[in-house]
């Protein structure tokens, strides 16, 4: 039993020398790198997804920011490229109707003539540009044929182009004029002379009647088709 005692106590004051002696190899700045150490690297795990979630943040916010600047800067510029596209659209389309000036009495040439056969129900007047430039032939004439009478004649709308009236220089345009119903009667008076305004312009020219004779008008049957390129079947039928 002593023996077994002895062996035990001695065991045990090994192991302790031991265990000491393990302990004094490490030292106090092993201890302490062992006591920092982990506490670092928890403070790392614990900041390395709080820094991946801050970091994946920013990633988001950067791709949002990103994308929204990706987006404002292809927008601006196609914005621009648009704006300028459109202007420039506009600017091509523009000549042909408003920047092209309204033709003047003092641009155009306008002249009278019979349209068809006796009795003469209707004139044809005919705008030609002489003015060395384009101008624009607004709306309808504004014939008046009796001092007596100062309205102009109506318009029948349904002679109206579709397309506004261009004249390059040199060019005519036409508008056809209804008298009467035709011959010479208690309702119509004779005119050799009579007035033609343009929209647009302020002076109106007098243009001579066709014919010696002169023309028969009736104002409860007179009308006037608006200016066009040519006179069409149909629209000018009246």
């Amino acid at each position: 039993m002593s023996t077994i005692r002895n062996r035990t106590t001695l065991l045990a004051a090994t192991t302790t020398a031991v265990f000491a002696l393990a302990l004094t190899a490490c030292g106090p700045d092993g201890s302490g790198t062992r006591s920092s150490g982990p506490e670092t690297g928890s403070t790392s795990r614990a900041a390395s997804p709080t820094a991946s979630a801050e970091n994946a943040g920013d990633t988001t916010d950067g791709g949002a920011t990103g994308g929204t600047a990706g987006s404002k800067n292809p927008t601006g510029s196609g914005s621009a490229s648009d704006a300028k596209s459109a202007s420039g659209s506009g600017s091509g389309s523009g000549p042909a109707s408003g920047s092209t000036p309204a033709c003047t009495t003092k641009d155009v040439a306008i002249s009278a003539g019979y349209q068809g056969g006796p009795p003469y129900t209707h004139i044809v007047l005919t705008a030609k540009n002489t003015s060395g430039h384009s101008c624009r032939m607004n709306g309808f004439p504004e014939v008046q044929f009796l001092e007596s009478h100062r309205e102009n004649v109506p318009a029948v709308a349904k002679s109206k182009p579709g397309a506004p009236v261009v004249l390059s220089a040199g060019a005519p345009a036409y508008a056809l004029v209804r008298l009467s119903d035709g011959g010479k009667d208690a309702d119509t008076e004779p005119v050799f002379a009579f007035s033609v305004g343009l929209q647009g312009s302020s002076a109106p020219a007098t243009v001579k009647a066709p014919g010696a004779e002169g023309i028969a008008v009736d104002s409860t049957k007179w009308a006037t088709g608006y200016w066009t390129f040519e006179l069409r079947n149909g629209a000018d039928d009246f």
